[in-house]
Parts: structure tokens; C-alpha cells; sequence
């Protein structure tokens, strides 16, 4: 491959203030840090973004050596489906996996998705996310936010049945999500269920530790589980399926797009339902997320709408519905 043919890859850390905090049961945060890539090739580029995650022992700096690990192999020809196997899934693999995506796009002056076969994707409804705070705090959020039609309610353990009972109160009209980010145990499981049942939640995420959330196939769900840390890819799904009745596919989780698509297809042909997730990010990193939206029951692309500002060209947001992305973003 000549030189002015082969692809030259850039990596960047970037920090984007939160508005306010962010809080889940592992703690609070006030910016989001995310790592771009860039491809370039033939005077295209293409760009991804990833938020490397503390939970499963990811640094921004360990991503960005990881990717800078791969600037030899991509001007020696590596292409995206070689990339799947010389990379782990994990969120270095989602920025570059994104953005030879992006690449592909722009150099072939077509929407990525014509060129993947895929359904246009059209606009949806995102879920908007209430961290976990007090009873009360929850519900003044919550009533700030009771015109959205969909509420992912963050909870924490210890005196959730308040939390949501409150939250219900604030928010009468909308559908409610509720993710216990591993926070829950055996003991209180089928409790707290039953406190979400009572309150009209339609879903409840990853209420116990993975690896430790084998009590999930001996009790009676009142409500539908999904799993988000106890799955990552196509590998992870036969294994769970006693467990959950949905998946939530986060990008960052499987290592791109590619897999995510792959991802998304089986766990439908497996029988679950399908959520699209994300972490807090930028516009660039919710946009590749659209075209799997098509094919899920719960969406949740909120990350732009939970900073102090989005990058410059993000996506459309109109309330909770989010539009597909423009070119000049991504794709």
C-alpha cells in the first residue's frame, strides 16, 4: 500500500464538563472524559469516541495507548473486520471501530448505513437519566423532568423503594427505567423488585452484581430485568439467558459498532428484548448508537443532554426525541 493510500490515525483525550453531577451507585462525576480517534486516508476523515470505564479497569490513558498501538498495523492495511480480532472489545476498539466506520462513510460519499445494508435510521425517543440522590432530591429532578415521556431513575441500594416511590409521584405520566448499576443484593432483590413493580416501572437494569446474579434465575420477576455489566458481546448472551429478558448493547461494551450491530442481532433471535445504552459522552459518541435504535425497545442517548455543552454539529435534540445524525458528525 503506498503512502498516500494508507491510513494515518490520530488520539485524543478530551474533557467535557457534566451539568451538575452525575451519580450512580459507584459514585459521582462532574465531566465526562472521553478518547477520540481519527482515520484519515485520501484526504477523508473519520472520527470515534469512546469513554473508557474505570468498572471494567479502563484509564483514558491506557485507551489512548491502545489505540497509538495501532497506528502501525492501520497504515500497513489493517481494515475494520481485521480489527475485531487484533483489538479485545472495550472501548479503544469502539472509538476505531468508529471512526473506519466514518472513514468508509465519507470516502464512499454514501450514509453508512446504505453501505451496511441497514435501515435508515429514523428519529426516537431517548430515555433521560435521574442520578441517584435522596428521596427528595430525586423527585424535585424528576419533576423538572416529568414532560419527557421516558425516565431512566438511578438507584442505589438501601431505601430505593423511597426513591422510586417518590419518583413516581413527581413524574405520574412517564414510563420509568430503573438501573440498580449492580447495587442491590439477594437479600433485598425481590423487595426492591416488588417496590418497582408497585410503581409502575417497566424495566429494571442489572440490579445485581455480575457474576453474582444467579438469584435472578431462581425467583419470579414481577418486571422485566436487563443485563448491562453482566453482558458485553455475542459471547456473553447463551450464558445469561435464565437470568434476564433484555440486553442492554453499549458500544463502548463491545468494542464498536460492528460488533454491537452483530450483538443485537443475535440477542433478537435469542428471544430478548433490546436496549441501546450509553455512557456520558458527546454527540459523536450517541451518533454510530442510531442505527441499532431501530431495533430496540428502550433507548437511552442521553449523554449530550446531561453536559454543560455538546461538541460544536451534535446531534438534533427536540425534548426527548433524538434525530439521526448529519454527515459532518458521523457516518
Amino acid at each position: 500500500m503506498t503512502s498516500s493510500l494508507s491510513r494515518k490515525l490520530a488520539a485524543s483525550i478530551e474533557r467535557w464538563p457534566i451539568a451538575g453531577s452525575f451519580t450512580i451507585s459507584r459514585g459521582a462525576k462532574t465531566e465526562a472524559v472521553t478518547v477520540v480517534a481519527t482515520v484519515s486516508q485520501g484526504g477523508h476523515t473519520g472520527r470515534g469516541e469512546c469513554v473508557p470505564y474505570p468498572r471494567y479497569g479502563e484509564t483514558p490513558e491506557a485507551t489512548l495507548q491502545a489505540l497509538e498501538a495501532m497506528r502501525e498495523p492501520l497504515s500497513n492495511g489493517l481494515d475494520r473486520q481485521a480489527l475485531q480480532a487484533a483489538m479485545p472489545a472495550g472501548a479503544a476498539r469502539n472509538a476505531l471501530d468508529c471512526a473506519l466506520l466514518d472513514l468508509e462513510a465519507k470516502s464512499a460519499g454514501q450514509r453508512i448505513w446504505t453501505l451496511l445494508g441497514r435501515p435508515a435510521p429514523r428519529p426516537c425517543t431517548t430515555a433521560f437519566t435521574i442520578s441517584l440522590g435522596t428521596p427528595e432530591a430525586m423527585a424535585a429532578a424528576t419533576a423538572r423532568a416529568a414532560h419527557r415521556p421516558l425516565l431512566k431513575i438511578k438507584l442505589g441500594g438501601d431505601g430505593d423503594g423511597e426513591r422510586i416511590s417518590a419518583v413516581r409521584k413527581a413524574a405520574p405520566e412517564s414510563e420509568l427505567i430503573v438501573d440498580a448499576n449492580e447495587a442491590w443484593t439477594p437479600d433485598n432483590l425481590e423487595q426492591n423488585l416488588a417496590a418497582c413493580a408497585n410503581a409502575g416501572v417497566t424495566l429494571v437494569e442489572q440490579p445485581l452484581p455480575a457474576g453474582q446474579d444467579e438469584a435472578l434465575a431462581r425467583i419470579k420477576r414481577p418486571i422485566a430485568v436487563c443485563a448491562d455489566e453482566s453482558v458485553h458481546d455475542r459471547a456473553s448472551l447463551e450464558g445469561i439467558r435464565a437470568r434476564y429478558d433484555a440486553v442492554n448493547v453499549k458500544l463502548d461494551k463491545t468494542g464498536g459498532l460492528t460488533e454491537a450491530l452483530a450483538m443485537a442481532d443475535a440477542a433478537h433471535v435469542l428471544g430478548f428484548e433490546i436496549m441501546i445504552g450509553c455512557m456520558v459522552a458527546t454527540s459523536l459518541a450517541m451518533a454510530p448508537a442510531m442505527l441499532l435504535a431501530q431495533q430496540a425497545r428502550f433507548v437511552d442517548l442521553d449523554g449530550p443532554l446531561l453536559l454543560a455543552r455538546d461538541r460544536d454539529g451534535g446531534l438534533r435534540y427536540d425534548g426527548s426525541l433524538v434525530y439521526p445524525p448529519d454527515a459532518a458528525l458521523w457516518g
